[in-house]
């Protein structure tokens, strides 16, 4: 069963709560997915990742199709099965990994050749493709095939990016073979309010389980991002999911609950939990910074997950001067606990009618 409900709303912007149903469970939004390219959050096991309040995970469909390969997944039972993950995932269609590998990049009107970053074998990804690949991996939430172009794109960059999206997007839709996924369309169009505007539209037409705005965080400043959300959010169904697509930080994800977002990703509590940067409710904590060597504290006194229960900043501080695993494993674990508590309190604030105080009160820097 596949559904999507709104449950609580703020009169005063456009965030809501919902539930999203699943094969693999109930998903309570507004929703922060960890990101698990490899079918692994890095570092840590899915019991861990669970027990800090994660719902859903995302997986890479790039990253998964050159190793171990859609094939050897559906084989070894599919990705919840493969990954030891039993709850929902998502699955991205490639489009931004592809677009991030620059020169090595041709775009043409059927797809995309490039070279792979593993072995620089020469491969082929197309709306086709892709889509067949997300129905091997079987992920319950899986996306349309789409042309990222940077924050600098002209229009006529953007526009044509968007064409081309808008096309692919319907390619992807009579490919799509699985009753038990959702198909989410992902609106382009640059920092252009009519192209992305326009991009909703047609992708409504095409009436897609789920919508995600795609083709940002790549260069744009906060004011910009947050004119596409609102030019973009009112042309999407209310009564769909809408995805942002890997905008992170929290305090923009707050924002964005607030232009009516649902869902969200990003490699940031996992990638600056390795680089020893970690989030807290006192602010940003540097645990390698020598002020923390002899430091009794917690990583976070608001905290009560594992890492903040157990163990000290001057011991954190250690592990990371040291080299020892522990130490990124550990500060990973504290950022998605901190991330998960995060979207927690904003589905609270949405509830009771206190977002807007509170979003309000939070510095944007």
């Amino acid at each position: 069963m596949i559904a999507f409900e709104i449950v609580a709303r703020d009169v005063r912007s456009a965030a809501r709560c919902g539930r999203l149903s699943t094969p693999h469970g109930v998903v309570e939004t507004p929703a922060f997915m960890p990101v698990g390219t490899a079918a692994t959050v890095k570092g840590l096991t899915p019991e861990q990742v669970r027990a800090v309040g994660t719902q859903v995970i995302l997986a890479n469909t790039y990253h998964l199709a050159l190793r171990p390969g859609a094939e050897a997944v559906a084989e070894l039972g599919g990705l919840h099965v493969f990954s030891g993950w039993d709850g929902p995932i998502l699955t991205d269609s490639g489009g931004f990994q592809v677009f991030s590998l620059g020169e090595l990049v041709r775009v043409d009107e059927d797809g995309v050749s490039f070279r792979s970053h593993v072995d620089g074998a020469r491969l082929r990804l197309d709306p086709e493709s892709a889509t067949r690949v997300q129905n091997l991996l079987g992920a319950d939430i899986i996306m349309a095939f789409d042309q990222c172009v940077p924050a600098a794109a002209s229009r006529d960059e953007a526009e044509a990016a968007t064409q081309r999206s808008i096309r692919w997007a319907q390619r992807c839709k009579q490919a799509h073979r699985r009753e038990d996924q959702l198909l989410f369309g992902i609106v382009q169009g640059g920092l252009f309010a009519d192209l992305r505007r326009g991009c909703a539209e047609a992708l409504c037409e095409m009436d897609f389980p789920g919508y995600a705005v795609g083709g940002l965080a790549l260069g744009e400043s906060i004011e910009q991002r947050d004119e596409v959300l609102r030019d973009t959010a009112p042309y999407l169904p209310d009564e769909r999911p809408r995805y942002l697509m890997g905008v992170g930080r929290p305090v923009d994800i707050l924002h964005a609950v607030s232009r009516g977002i649902d869902l969200f990703d990003c490699v940031l509590p996992t990638r600056n939990g390795r680089n020893s940067h970690c989030f807290t409710s006192v602010g940003v904590v540097r645990l390698r910074n020598s002020a923390h060597a002899r430091s009794r504290e917690p990583l976070d006194p608001a905290c009560a997950c594992y890492t903040c229960r157990h163990f000290s900043r001057g011991y954190l501080r250690h592990l990371f001067l040291a080299d020892e695993m522990l130490g990124p494993i550990l500060a990973s674990l504290h950022n998605i606990a901190y991330y998960q508590a995060w979207m927690k309190r904003i589905r609270a604030a949405i509830s009771d009618g206190t977002l807007i105080e509170w979003m309000n009160s939070v510095d944007r820097i």
